[in-house]
């Protein structure tokens, strides 16, 4: 080091050679990163963009940022090669000269003009307002310069990932939306006459607004990296998109099944038909038995048997009718509706039948027992036993009559019994009685 000048310690010759070559790297470097940044699609297309909304306003900054930065290495560019020419004067600088070099190179050399800074628009450096000109260092015009690059682009490497990622996806989205339109038109499922139909045009209307939102501004469907301080950190914000990608899936899964019936409609109404047939046959059997209840049991009281329910019918006609006009998206709801309710008709008729012929089940019951008991007596050689001749022709015929008194009937059956267990030998059979609500038979 020399003498101490206005700026420091003057520097020698060695100094000033190691600080004009560094200065000349990062002349370089700074160089390529500004051409490189002149180049970037991202920025050529927010030239060319017809921008909206919080894009176009950051785009205004970063253009007049971007202008500035080429301001500001412009005047970097004249101070380094100023600084080198007065280098190169001798090969062994003189005092003045290096003092010369030592301002140059140390102190704030560097004059900007303000109006062509255009700092209307750009960042100014630590708060500075509107001044004619700026005076900088060389070390602060290189920091400077950094945080307008780094901040330029920033903006221009986030639109750019926007524009490259949402609207090809948003195209590709857009494309399946009107294969499924033509499908879903092909089966009938359209707007005002199906959901899936009204679904499809919200998607549509949905899918157009984004893209225009999107092409014009890109930014409002960014997300930064929470945390990150490198240009671009962050991604497109794909909510939106995902939302209705989403519903899209779900309409054609609805399209699916609505193929799915127009496939095999005609399988699934004759089976319809089968169903609903067997449920008729077995309430016209359970009517028939009814009747012959009534005649052959007395005093007993049987459970009306409706008739076959008319509205399934209707409906399965109005079924048949869909499936012939193709109208597939009302055979679809239709079909599954009345599948569960020829189920449900089937085994209500034949819970009809059951209870119907609840009493001829105990009548026959009773039969059994009586017989059972008898060839029993018979195979232990009591078969001529005068008293159990007596009352195994009583119960005989009161079982055998009609109408039948099953309360009268059982009680005879239970005599009979006591009367073959005390011959036998075995234990008592219980007189069971008969309950007050007339209820006969192992289930009372």
């Amino acid at each position: 080091m020399g003498v101490t000048g206005s700026t420091g310690p003057v520097m020698d010759r060695d100094e000033v050679d190691r600080a004009l070559a560094r200065l000349g790297a990062e002349h370089e470097a700074i160089e390529t990163s500004l051409l490189a940044l002149q180049d970037h699609a991202g920025r050529r297309l927010l030239e060319g963009a017809e921008l909206t909304g919080f894009t176009e306003e950051r785009w205004t900054s970063t253009e007049a940022s971007i202008t500035l930065l080429w301001t500001y290495f412009d005047a970097y560019t004249d101070a380094l090669r100023t600084a080198r020419e007065i280098r190169a004067r001798r090969r062994w600088s003189s005092r003045e000269d290096l003092v010369e070099l030592t301002e140059l190179l140390n102190g704030e050399s560097v004059t900007v003009a303000g109006s062509a800074t255009a700092t209307a628009n750009a960042p100014t450096l630590h708060g500075t307002g509107n001044k004619l000109s700026e005076r900088y260092s060389l070390a602060t015009l290189v920091d400077r310069m950094n945080e307008l690059y780094a901040t330029s682009l920033d903006m221009v490497v986030a639109a750019d990932a926007v524009w490259s990622a949402l609207p090809a996806r948003i195209d590709l989205l857009a494309a399946e939306l009107q294969r499924t339109r033509r499908l879903a038109h092909s089966v009938g499922v359209r707007p005002g006459e199906h959901p899936a139909g009204d679904d499809l045009e919200r998607i549509t209307r949905t899918l157009t607004k984004l893209r225009e939102q999107v092409v014009s501004d890109p930014l409002a469907f960014w997300q930064p990296a929470e945390g990150s301080s490198a240009p671009g950190g962050g991604r497109p914000d794909t909510t939106v998109y995902d939302r209705e990608a989403r519903a899209l899936e779900d309409v054609r899964r609805e399209i699916d099944a609505v193929l799915t019936v127009r496939q095999d409609a005609e399988q699934r109404i004759v089976k319809l038909r089968d169903v609903l047939s067997r449920a008729d046959r077995t309430l016209a059997e359970a009517r028939t038995a009814r009747g012959e209840v009534l005649a052959k049991i007395a005093a007993t009281e049987v459970p009306v048997v409706s008739g076959p329910p008319t509205a399934l019918q209707e409906q399965l006609a109005a079924a048949a009718e869909y499936r012939r006009q193709a109208q597939w998206h009302r055979l679809s709801p239709l079909l599954e509706s009345l599948e569960e309710k020829a189920e449900d008709e089937l085994l209500r008729a034949r819970e009809s039948l059951t209870a119907v012929t609840a009493p001829l089940a105990v009548r026959a019951e009773l039969r059994g027992r009586l017989d059972a008991y008898k060839a029993k007596v018979a195979r232990h050689g009591f078969a001529e036993d005068t008293l159990l001749i007596e009352r195994y022709e009583k119960a005989r015929r009161m079982l055998w009559s009609a109408p039948c008194d099953l309360r009268a009937a059982e009680q005879a059956v239970l005599r009979y019994q006591q009367a073959a267990a005390e011959l036998l030998g075995g234990p008592r059979v219980p007189d069971q009685g008969v309950p007050e609500d007339g209820r006969t038979g192992p289930g009372a």
